[in-house]
């Protein structure tokens, strides 16, 4: 506490005039330029496909899709007991991306992954494994590629692992090494398309 309080202190005799000439206002919906659903359906999109292996949290799904919404993916699977649109509880954290982004349920992440592979993806999941590539080492080359997100408890399944390219981990430094779904999928797709930009 001591040092926060030191390092706040440290600002406060900062003199004022550096502070001046920053002028931050929140941008305007036109400015953002937000698309219509329908222009959305028409943009290219970035070629990954995000597979959910039965993650149960209708919040979570939606977090998903409003992820993927931001990050111009090009389809989220669904898979087994996760929850589909439409469902209110999906609808208010995914705040109309489910309108924008393209998705389908597949009765179990097998399916899913075969559905992938069939239309030229490689497959990878992000999880914690032995022999697992650090998300900061994983050379993405803009081939189209899946990327399954597993359970909130168990993770990804070990069917769904035996069926991959690889494993991707991202690199924690605390003591729980846990992330909610819609956080890891943010730092891996963020990794992923800031290339592309």
């Amino acid at each position: 506490m001591q040092k926060r309080l030191s390092a706040w202190a440290c600002c406060a005799t900062m003199p004022a005039a550096i502070f001046a000439d920053i002028m931050y206002a929140k941008k305007t919906m036109e400015e953002l330029e937000r698309k219509s659903p329908e222009e959305m359906q028409k943009t290219e999109k970035h070629p990954i496909i995000i597979i959910l292996d039965d993650v149960r949290s209708m919040h979570n799904v939606g977090s998903s899709f409003r992820t993927c919404d931001a990050f111009n993916v090009s389809a989220i699977f669904l898979c087994g007991y996760t929850p589909a649109p439409p469902h209110r509880d999906i609808h208010k954290t995914a705040l109309g991306a489910t309108e924008t982004v393209s998705w389908k349920h597949f009765a179990s992440v097998t399916d899913a992954i075969t559905a992938a592979r069939e239309l030229g993806y490689k497959i990878y999941a992000v999880e914690q494994v032995h022999d697992s590539v650090a998300l900061n080492e994983f050379e993405w080359n803009h081939a189209p590629t899946a990327l399954i997100f597993g359970n909130e408890v168990s993770g990804v399944s070990e069917e769904a692992l035996k069926m991959t390219e690889g494993c991707i981990e991202i690199p924690q430094w605390g003591s729980k090494h846990s992330l909610n779904i819609s956080v890891s999928l943010g730092v891996v797709l963020w990794e992923m398309v800031r290339t592309m930009a």
